[in-house]
């Protein structure tokens, strides 16, 4: 796979979609986990806040490496207009089985603006229009209930489907475990028969190729 698989820039109505290793300053980033102002964010993902500034260069380091390697693609989302930063969006290619999983989190100020629904859309597109895969795999922890929602609201947007509970899913970890996760999908024929060609047309895609 070519380093220059993913799109380097994607545009939707309010947001715009960069290379996380490129777009967002490794200081900048530490702050906001320094600051607290993810720990809400951290909670519902189970994850810690950095320790120390090296932790988020070698974490910037890491998603760089995956883009090279076309394993994932790492997106900073901010606002386009005014450029705050919104939060991260995540796509993990299983290219063998012509699939791709979902992640995201979004910046506690910028909950409850649709953000997320609005960064689906984008990546369902990229997903199925531009990298040409079959499936889209969605998951959440149970307790997670804001990503629940979230999900939930989209998948059924996009004619999904709601595949089950996959028991001991996690591996243990810093908050516990092995976790059970609830998992969904939207398959690209489901997604064609209900995108509007209004939505697929209002996205500005460029290429890394």
């Amino acid at each position: 796979m070519s380093s220059n698989l993913f799109p380097v820039s994607i545009e939707s109505e309010r947001l715009r979609y960069e290379p996380l290793h490129e777009s967002v300053d490794a200081l900048d980033l530490y702050e906001y986990h320094r600051s607290g102002e993810l720990d809400a964010v951290l909670r519902l993902l189970r994850e810690r806040p950095h320790a120390t500034p090296k932790e988020t260069v070698e974490a910037l380091a890491e998603s760089r490496d995956a883009w090279e390697s076309s394993d994932r693609a790492t997106y900073a989302i901010h606002k386009k207009d005014g450029g705050e930063f919104v939060g991260v969006s995540e796509l993990w290619l299983e290219w063998e089985k012509r699939k791709v999983s979902f992640g995201v989190w979004i910046r506690e100020p910028f909950w409850g603006r649709g953000y997320s629904d609005e960064r689906a859309g984008a990546m369902l597109y990229v997903a199925f229009d531009r990298l040409d895969l079959d499936l889209v795999s969605i998951e959440h922890e149970p307790e997670n209930d804001q990503s629940k929602r979230s999900i939930g609201k989209y998948v059924e947007t996009y004619g999904g489907q709601f595949d089950g509970v996959l028991r001991n899913g996690l591996p243990a970890g810093d908050f516990g475990g092995p976790r059970d996760l609830h998992l969904y999908s939207i398959s690209k024929s489901q997604w064609r028969e209900n995108v509007s060609a209004d939505e697929t047309s209002g996205y500005l895609v460029t290429d890394g190729r």
